[in-house]
């Protein structure tokens, strides 16, 4: 490092896919990092529905931070809720008391669901936005099954599930549902399978993707056997059924929100930083809070420009970009150079919609490609952006399984939690994930 170097402290806080990336970034160099987040492991955001559906185990797409930044000497986890935070001042206040100041904030706190004010959505809806969810949500859908498995014809919508939100969270845990429903019914647990209702206000499936994707999303699901409803939207959630804005309603004990979502909610109350759309943080085109020169917001919690004006979407890879990004400006920084804007790389959108089933936009020109090779591409890119060679391992062992085997997520759900393969690692690469009782939407 140079002189100017020599006492740099970044506060990083979220340890998401944005906070990571850059807390790598400056570990890399040699730079002293704490990276503050409440669970003491990153999660692999893309990959939740496969763990509410059983085709993947929870640890596999949650790596410990201490194992990540194992051979990191300079970077410190702590593992806490947040406080407080103090822009002006670069500090992080824990709940425990303890403050913790920099020379630099990179904020990446991530998201929380939005639920838009719907009567009831909060309290009953199963949001799908974090590994508790999605454990959470498994664990209920095994609940429900088997009850449901020896449910009288009367007991109407016990195995039914409504799905609200039509993007890629909606449409890749409606066809999962489809499969497993199908399997379940083939290997005689359920009498028959339930109804997958998918609520969207737009007019189509998977909004951000091109007309042709539209058309082969919901060709697909509806084969598949889902019910897609589009153009309506969710007027309230009760325990028992879902009211919907045009007058009907759906029995089910089983609502799946993937209708949106804010930023998280520990930056609402930050003095001096501006938010916008969905309560994120607006940012400069170097990610700065404008100023605030040493503040930094990546990922889901801010509002990243475009190059056209247009704010990127809340997208994985816009959020690994960014954190990187921030990185290597406060290492310019810290070399005497000026932050450069930020320029993201659009590597395309896929979604999966099932078995050999999925779509990909990729290129420059959004080259759409779909079915057995779509279906192949999103397996690889998401195995290896998952973070940690067991967690790439495992998940291409389980989608094999999987793949082969089209009973393997029923016979998971049928029994019990999906296990991790016994690698003989130490207690430092399991990730501690609580589930507690609390009510979806409650929080994590």
């Amino acid at each position: 490092m140079t002189a100017q170097m020599e006492s740099p402290h970044v506060v990083v806080l979220g340890g998401g896919l944005a906070g990571v990336a850059c807390a790598l970034g400056l570990g890399d160099e040699g730079v002293r990092v704490t990276l503050v987040d409440r669970n003491d492991y990153h999660q692999f955001q893309p990959l939740l529905y496969q763990v509410a559906t059983s085709q993947l185990p929870a640890e596999d797409i949650a790596r410990p931070h201490r194992t990540i930044f194992r051979d990191y000497p300079t970077v410190q986890i702590r593992t806490a809720d947040v406080a407080e935070i103090d822009a002006g001042n670069l500090t992080v206040t824990l709940s425990d008391g303890d403050r913790i100041t920099g020379t630099h904030l990179v904020v990446a706190a991530g998201a929380r669901p939005e639920f838009f004010g719907v009567p009831g959505a909060a309290e009953h809806a199963f949001p799908l936005y974090s590994v508790v969810d999605a454990e959470r949500l498994r664990r209920h859908l095994q609940s429900t099954l088997h009850a449901g498995s020896a449910a009288e014809p009367e007991d109407e919508g016990a195995l039914d599930v409504v799905v609200v939100g039509g993007g890629p969270t909606g449409v890749e845990i409606a066809g999962a549902l489809t499969e497993l429903m199908t399997a379940l019914v083939a290997t005689e647990r359920i009498p028959k399978p339930g109804t997958i209702t998918l609520v969207d206000r737009g007019s189509a499936l998977l909004a951000p993707f091109s007309r042709k994707s539209h058309k082969y999303a919901h060709k697909r699901l509806t084969k598949q056997g889902a019910e897609p409803r589009l153009g309506t939207g969710v007027a309230a959630v009760h325990a028992d059924r879902v009211e919907l804005d045009d007058g009907s309603s759906i029995r089910t004990r089983t609502v799946i929100w993937g209708g949106g979502e804010s930023a998280a909610s520990v930056v609402g109350n930050v003095a001096g930083l501006t938010t916008g759309r969905g309560g994120r943080i607006d940012v400069l085109p170097d990610l700065t809070v404008d100023g605030l020169p040493h503040v930094y917001a990546v990922g889901d919690v801010a509002n990243i420009p475009a190059k056209d004006g247009t704010i990127l979407p809340q997208l994985g890879s816009v959020a690994q970009q960014s954190g990187a990004w921030a990185a290597a400006n406060i290492l310019r920084e810290l070399h005497g150079e000026k932050a450069e804007p930020f320029r993201y790389k659009d590597k395309g959108i896929m979604a999966m919609i099932g078995r050999n089933a999925a779509v990909a936009e990729v290129g420059k020109h959004r080259h759409q490609v779909e079915g057995p090779v779509a279906f192949a591409a999103w397996l690889g890119v998401h195995a290896l952006l998952l973070s940690g060679a067991h967690s790439k391992t495992d998940a291409f062992l389980a989608w094999g399984w999987d793949y082969f085997d089209r009973d393997h997520a029923a016979t998971v759900e049928w029994s019990a939690t999906a296990h991790r393969i016994a690698w003989g690692d130490d207690s430092a690469d399991i990730p501690h994930i609580r589930v507690d009782s609390a009510r979806p939407g409650d929080g994590n």
